[in-house]
């Protein structure tokens, strides 16, 4: 793999064994602004996977070695969250549906047109991001629980639960007064800037009653 350029957003990694197809393939996502980094084998992406790696992946179903299924098998198994575009063949047709069953994106026949294939990358592109920014808040969210007192920890659980102030108080023996400034305290150090928000992150990282 050739050195990455200045920290782009997002990567096109394109895996096909076939130079003419691949280099036209690049040129083509280059001409239209996109950051690609090309690999002629399955094996020689796989080396250089990192879990940090943003964009999506254009993957030739067949190849000599390991095949783009085994690849995408294998990037499955390191819980890979790039979304994948199979390039095939006509008798491949099959085995990109079976893929798709599996989690991949989509998939383009060959030969495919410019148009169709800039659309298919626009939306993979658009759904990593967004994946990667409800993973970054989930990680913010769980990063913010951490630092809740256990009080505030239990305020909160009855705020998630649906429990107004009067009766938080009641189930934790304190006063309303104390209730308001454990919730002013809790709404601070998770960063939220309403009620609704404040549940919304905390049950996509604790889904379950009260938050848990």
């Amino acid at each position: 793999m050739s050195d990455l350029p200045a920290a782009p957003d997002q990567y096109i990694y394109v895996v096909d064994d076939d130079e003419a197809l691949r280099d036209s393939l690049v040129w083509m996502l280059e001409s239209n602004g996109y950051v690609v980094c090309p690999f002629d084998s399955a094996e020689s992406f796989l080396e250089a996977y990192a879990r940090e790696m943003t964009g999506c992946i254009v993957l030739d179903v067949r190849m000599p070695g390991m095949s783009g299924l085994e690849l995408f098998d294998e990037l499955g198994r390191r819980h890979c969250t790039l979304p994948v575009i199979f390039i095939t063949g006509h008798g491949d047709v099959p085995m990109a549906v079976a893929a798709l069953k599996k989690g991949a994106a989509d998939f383009i026949e060959k030969p495919f047109g410019e148009r169709d294939m800039l659309r298919l990358i626009e939306q993979c592109l658009d759904q990593e991001r967004a994946s990667r920014g409800k993973r970054q808040i989930e990680a913010d969210t769980a990063r913010r629980l951490e630092h809740l007192t256990q009080r505030e920890r239990e305020v909160l659980d009855l705020i998630i639960a649906g429990k107004l102030n009067k009766q938080i108080a009641d189930v934790l023996g304190i006063s309303i007064k104390t209730v308001e400034v454990h919730r002013a305290r809790v709404m601070e150090k998770m960063g939220a800037n309403s009620l609704a928000e404040l549940v919304q992150h905390v049950v996509t990282v604790e889904p379950g009653p009260a938050g848990r």
